[in-house]
């Protein structure tokens, strides 16, 4: 029973694969073939699971295989599948070819045949063999390689296999004088009439950025611009990523967003610019629609190129984070008849990013829970609701903090065993043991989401958080400016401002604390009030102090501003504990003797 050649030709579901030559072509009733747009990572992925059809794959093996000494979250591989879904299963009646094993991983369930390369199969038919079944290239017959094995099945009478022998050679024969005169024009993409499946929502090319200073020298940074992003935005949760070999083949080209939109099936383009002028480097990058050639997006990057490295991460990481939210903006107002779970994913995820007040949270928990509803084994449905439950006990914005951290905790919990390499569910997981005043747990689980998620922004602050209650007060500020270098605009960007000023009035330097929160107030109304009301007391200006005293009283949901041994049990920011001796004898010192003076009693 011997493994599938790598050399060989595999036919199934109306497709051939030229494994050789890793292309991938339809057939149609006639026989002849056309090549199929497929990204290399879905290619790689079905070139895994036809040569072992019938056998069950696990994700790690899946993910080892497709990418290869890279860390990524495990939802570009549930992308991938749905990607290959949509290629393969097109008018399929039986359901998918590619079979789900929940917790474990992935089977093709069609049938597989092998024949040989098509030099193989003219030499066949000029020397007169081919009147059988499939015929391998020693003349012995090839059998059809059923679901649940890869050789031993009987072999089917002569009557029953020549009509799909001969339409494989056909297929064959014909296919390879079509690539190769497709070649010969110029034309790598040939559309094949009966794909008219809509792009995925979340799906985009980076096409590779312009050098405008023509210097050579520059190219291998340009270049590198489109490939960090290529692979930072795969990152994305539900983000379908066209690869970078296919998007490197419009280099120089000139053709239009929507022509590119309809060849590779996306619904948005990204493209940029690279100048150098001495030390200085210039990128810009702007977003497009691919159906309607608007420009939804555009910024510019500006930096030293002495660290050339540094500042292609920095660009790329700024990028990736703007893009991830302006992406799921723009689908989450596209609209939809009929909305399935990804819908009320991504709208809830808009309305996450309005901010934290009360109505925010309350808007993206009820579109969370009607994913949930319409799909109970949603991984991002599970660790989005759970977010949002313990985001909001945290922030003080509910009236059953104890019920939302426990249900949270039983529903991130699935998360983590159905996708244990995906970021947000550990962002998620750090979240709950935050509440729980158990931060020497959270911090691993933060560390685990950052090192799938590089540029997990709000994981940077959660950590930050975590480190202060655990007595390393020096990391934080580190922390939260990173935050706001990756994402100066983020719609959370109001509590990284917070947790600088807050560290500030913690080591006393009441100034810079209240430089710092006045900034964390303009951009997010409600968080910083208590913080202010503290440091305003501590300089002296107590008309303030009391303002921003009463109004955090009326944002709170859990009256915690009542008396300051209300607060001690609520803990900092929802967690139930001030931290680490040395760090609860600095609350005492500033932030408790602040509020003390703004009017808040002890008892």
């Amino acid at each position: 029973m011997d493994r599938l050649g790598s050399g060989d030709v595999l036919l199934f579901e109306r497709f051939r694969f030229d494994l050789s030559g890793g292309d991938l072509f339809r057939l149609d009733e006639a026989g002849l073939a056309a090549p199929v747009e497929i990204g290399s990572r879905a290619l790689g992925l079905l070139r895994l699971l036809v040569e072992r059809p019938g056998k069950l794959i696990s994700k790690d093996a899946i993910m080892e295989a497709v990418w290869p000494r890279m860390v990524v979250e495990e939802g570009n591989l549930t992308v991938q599948i749905s990607a290959l879904r949509r290629i393969l299963d097109q008018n399929r009646e039986q359901g998918s070819c590619i079979q789900t094993v929940p917790g474990r991983g992935y089977r093709f369930v069609a049938p597989v045949m092998r024949v040989e390369p098509a030099a193989s199969l003219i030499s066949e038919l000029q020397s007169g063999n081919g009147n059988g079944g499939s015929i391998a290239g020693n003349g012995q017959s090839r059998d059809p390689v059923a679901p649940d094995q890869i050789g031993g099945i009987p072999e089917l009478h002569a009557s029953r296999t020549r009509h799909r022998f001969w339409g494989g050679v056909i297929a064959t024969v014909v296919g390879a004088f079509v690539l190769v005169a497709a070649v010969a024009v110029g034309i790598w993409y040939l559309p094949w009439p009966g794909d008219s499946h809509p792009a995925p929502r979340l799906s985009i090319v980076v096409l590779p950025f312009a050098n405008l200073g023509n210097d050579p020298e520059q190219q291998y940074f340009v270049d590198g611009v489109t490939e960090d992003l290529t692979i930072d935005l795969s990152r994305i949760a539900d983000m379908f990523v066209i690869s970078r070999n296919t998007a490197f083949t419009y280099r120089n080209k000139s053709v239009d967003t929507k022509q590119i939109g309809h060849q590779l099936r996306v619904r948005y383009v990204l493209e940029g610019t690279v100048r150098r002028s001495g030390n200085q480097v210039r990128v810009t990058a702007q977003l497009i629609d691919a159906a309607t050639d608007a420009h939804l997006w555009a910024q510019r990057f500006d930096g030293d190129t002495r660290d050339l490295l540094g500042l292609q991460d920095e660009i790329t990481n700024q990028i990736a984070v703007a893009l991830n939210i302006k992406l799921v903006d723009a689908e989450a107002v596209r609209p939809n008849e009929h909305p399935d779970a990804l819908d009320y994913i991504l709208r809830g995820r808009a309305a996450a990013a309005k901010g934290t007040a009360r109505e925010n949270t309350a808007e993206a928990i009820t579109l969370f829970e009607r994913a949930l509803a319409l799909d109970p084994r949603s991984v991002e449905a599970q660790s989005r609701l759970s977010g949002q439950l313990v985001q909001r006990a945290i922030i003080g914005v509910t009236d059953s903090a104890a019920a939302d951290i426990a249900r949270a905790e039983g529903l991130v919990g699935q998360a983590l065993a159905a996708s244990p390499r995906d970021w947000y569910p550990h962002h998620v997981k750090g979240q709950v043991l935050r509440a729980q005043g158990r931060c020497e747990e959270a911090i691993p689980e933060y560390e685990a989401a950052l090192a799938f998620n590089r540029n997990a922004v709000n994981t940077l602050n959660s950590l930050s958080w975590c480190k202060l209650l655990t007595g390393s007060i020096e990391e934080i500020i580190p922390l939260e400016k990173q935050a706001i270098r990756l994402s100066p605009r983020d719609p959370a960007v109001g509590f990284w401002y917070g947790a600088i000023g807050f560290v500030h009035l913690l080591q006393s330097r009441t100034d810079e604390a209240i430089l710092w929160l006045e900034k964390a107030r303009t951009v997010l109304p409600g968080v910083p009030h208590a913080y202010l009301a503290s440091a305003y007391a501590l300089g002296g200006q107590t008309e303030r102090a009391a303002a921003e005293l009463a109004e955090a009283r009326r944002l709170s949901g859990d009256n915690r501003y009542s008396s300051i041994a209300r607060l001690r049990v609520a803990g900092l920011s929802g967690s139930g504990t001030w931290g680490v001796p040395k760090v609860r004898a600095l609350f005492e010192a500033t932030y408790f003797a602040g509020l003390r003076k703004a009017g808040v009693p002890d008892e």
